[in-house]
């Protein structure tokens, strides 16, 4: 093999220029290899250059500022602040003061935790005490400086890490308060793990010509690790044991939405024997500590908190991230899972999800491309089988702890190769386990109580001394050294496959996807509708000539079943039809006539049965705005009375008709003119009771008032502004 195909040899902290000091801390901490983001960030921010940096949680962000920090910007001979560091959470602080404090442990800066809950004048005499580098929370770092227990008049760098959680909790307006206490001539650096608009806005009216430094974000990441949901159903805690006993995390962080969650989750996990507890804003400072110190040391299985307790949380060997509760946005999404899966490890990430998260769930897809499997909640076969699973791990360590004679070893190879060597087999375990009859909750039991042994980070080995197969992690045996259940399904015995990842075929009819069972095995309600008998399938699937009249298409029933309004117009009864299309001989005369302009009339031009008419049209009205007028009262006209004849006008008009008259506006149905405008409209104007009828056609309406009221009714309708328009109003005209 010729030098330029040898495989290059990764970068060491020699091609780094660090101090003696530093560099024997970085010896003494255990690293070999700078990441990715420390060789960017080093010889730029060394420079005194702003910086813009985007890359995922746990890629060593930390020492990325903390070299350049420690090894050159802050001078050991000055007792004064001259750096600052702002994180959003108080782990996260003192997760850096405990880093910063490693890398600076032979140069003999001081490092400064600022935060929260913790006792003010001990924080005080500290920063008295020639603090160097100052490691805080927003809220308590600002509580110093309006306090005037905090000079900043010679801190030359600033350090904003986890930028995005920061502003997406709201700090903006104490950071932006903190800035103002600074000097002018500053460094700004800024690491996110993702740039939403909020921090790309802050970076360009804040920084001075930054430079940007883009690696993996979080969503990168993201995207590396396996994605699986779960549709729950009822009771998610018990869905979530059910989901745990079948995946068998090494060790996880379930997310919930809310503290009372955090807390009931716990409890319940804890109570089937796990290794659980929960952290929120409600535990005290020291109890806070108490569980993360439990955390990193692997001696807590499940972590259950919320999102801004968790923030800053770095677990190397987190294997599993579960959502108890579906995420609020993205990001956090993206932020959740990027715990997983760090330094070339696998991770996993687990989603329950309800029905209302569906739509959370579709845009996670669209913005970030991350498509999650969907899995079925463990069957009760599944956990069966766990369980048996658990009983033979017991038979098997309490195997090896114990001496075995060769010829009982090979009395059992002669009995399993006997064709009744299975059942030899199950008549000696029920003797065994008879006396026993919790062996199986026992088993379970000492399953969940093991403390989970942190996977290694992958190694590549020595060529001249390879480890043994048996001595490395499960995850970089060879396939057939790897017990069947940590097997990669697809290469796992069929039998020994959860039944949802065999082949279709082998599975139990009963366990398959409905719609891969034989479709004479399925419910009736799951099989294709042309299979279901026709009494069972949806009305509107059956054919026409099956379903019940009322439900079959209304062009499809008999037209003596269809509503009226549907039934061809030559069929209707000649009274429901429009008047305008029936045969003439039907028509009122009245509706025959040709409208004309006003015009005087003798009450002897008026026809008998145009009451009958105005009646018809009437009752084909709603009801909600039909009115049943008052019975017209017969009057005979007295030689005294004035001769119509001689009375000009609308008044001369009403007089000389009947008690029911129409007036003739311009608004219709396509400028969006209801009867209820016109009834409220003539209300308006004083005009006592409802009109009798009113009809409303596709480009104007008819109003029919009583007569001794149409003048009035004209003058209010002419001119009114109806649905947007201005109206016109007159009498109806007549032929």
């Amino acid at each position: 093999m010729t030098q330029s195909a040898e495989e290059t040899p990764p970068v060491t902290f020699d091609a780094m220029p660090l101090t003696s000091d530093v560099r024997k801390a970085i010896d003494d901490l255990g690293y070999t290899h700078p990441t990715p983001v420390q060789r960017a960030v080093f010889e730029v921010a060394a420079r005194g250059r702003d910086l813009v940096v985007q890359a995922r949680t746990g890629t060593g962000k930390t020492a990325a500022f903390g070299l350049p920090l420690v090894d050159s910007l802050v001078k050991v001979q000055k007792p004064v602040l001259q750096a600052m560091v702002l994180c959003p959470t108080r782990e996260l602080a003192l997760q850096i003061t405990r880093e910063l404090t490693a890398i600076a442990k032979h140069r003999g800066t001081k490092v400064v935790a600022v935060y929260g809950g913790a006792p003010m004048g001990k924080q005080i005499e500290q920063l008295k005490d020639g603090a160097q580098i100052l490691v805080g929370t927003p809220g308590r770092v600002l509580d110093h400086l309006r306090r005037g227990t905090l000079d900043t008049s010679a801190c030359k760098t600033f350090v904003l890490d986890e930028s995005d959680e920061m502003l997406s909790m709201g700090f903006l307006p104490q950071i932006s308060e903190i800035w103002s206490y600074l000097p002018e001539q500053r460094q700004v650096l800024l690491f996110s793990a993702t740039l939403p608009p909020d921090v790309k806005r802050v970076a360009e009216t804040r920084l001075k010509n930054p430079e940007y430094i883009t690696l993996s974000g979080d969503n990168i990441g993201a995207l590396s690790i396996q994605h699986f949901v779960y549709m729950t159903m009822t009771d998610k805690l018990a869905e979530l044991i059910a989901i745990i006993e079948t995946e068998n995390p090494e060790s996880a962080i379930i997310f919930s939405n809310t503290r009372d969650d955090t807390k009931r989750v716990a409890a319940g996990l804890q109570a089937q024997g796990y290794q659980a507890d929960w952290l929120n804003a409600d535990l005290a400072q020291n109890e806070r500590e108490s569980v993360m110190a439990a955390t990193r040391k692997g001696e807590l299985r499940f972590l259950v908190c919320t999102d801004v307790a968790a923030r800053g949380i770095d677990i190397s060997h987190l294997t599993h991230v579960i959502n108890f509760d579906f995420p609020e946005s993205a990001e956090s999404y993206v932020h959740r899972t990027g715990r997983t899966g760090r330094a070339g490890r696998t991770g996993t990430a687990i989603s329950l999800i309800a029905p209302s998260n569906i739509g959370a769930l579709y845009l996670l897809r669209l913005t970030y491309k991350i498509r999650p499997i969907e899995r079925h909640l463990p069957s009760a076969r599944e956990r069966k089988t766990r369980a048996e699973a658990d009983l033979v791990q017991v038979f098997v360590e309490a195997a090896a702890a114990r001496p075995i004679h060769s010829e009982d070893l090979a009395l059992a190879r002669r009995m399993m190769t006997h064709d009744t060597g299975e059942r030899v087999l199950a008549m000696l375990l029920r003797d065994h386990l008879g006396a026993r009859p919790d062996a199986l909750d026992e088993a379970t039991a000492a399953r969940r109580a093991k403390s989970p042994t942190p996977a290694a980070a992958p190694v590549a080995p020595a060529p001249e001394a390879p480890p043994a197969r048996i001595e490395r992690p499960r995850e970089d045996r060879p396939r057939e050294d790897k017990p069947p259940e940590d097997r990669p399904r697809l290469d796992r015995p069929r039998e020994d496959r959860p039944r949802i990842d065999r082949p279709r075929e082998d599975r139990p009819r009963i366990d398959r996807p409905r719609d891969d069972r034989p479709r004479v095995d399925r419910p009736r309600e799951d099989r294709p509708r042309e299979d279901r008998p026709r009494e069972d399938r949806p009305r509107e699937d059956r054919p026409r000539e099956d379903r019940p009249r009322i439900d079959r298409p209304r062009e499809d029933r008999p037209r003596e079943d269809r509503p009226r309004e549907d039934q061809p117009r030559e069929d209707r009864p000649r009274e429901d039809q429009p008047r305008d299309e029936r045969p003439r001989d039907d028509r009122p005369r009245e509706r025959e006539r040709r409208p004309q302009r006003l015009r005087e009339e003798r009450p002897s031009e008026r026809r008998i049965d145009e009451h009958r008419t105005l009646e018809s049209a009437r009752l084909d009205l709603p009801a909600a705005v039909r009115k049943e007028p008052p019975p017209p009262e017969v009057v005979e006209p007295s030689s005294g009375s004035p001769n119509p004849a001689t009375t000009t006008g609308v008044a001369a008009e009403a007089e000389a008709s009947d008690p029911i008259q129409e007036i003739f506006v311009n608004v219709g149905r396509r400028d969006g003119a209801k009867p209820s405008d016109f009834q409220s409209l003539l209300a308006q104007h004083g005009i006592t009771g409802e009109p009798d009828y009113i009809r409303v056609r596709h480009s104007h309406a008819f109003v029919g008032v009583r007569g001794d009221m149409i003048e009035r009714a004209v003058a209010a309708l002419n001119g009114a502004v109806i649905a947007g328009q201005t109206a016109s109003a007159e009498l109806a005209r007549r032929r």
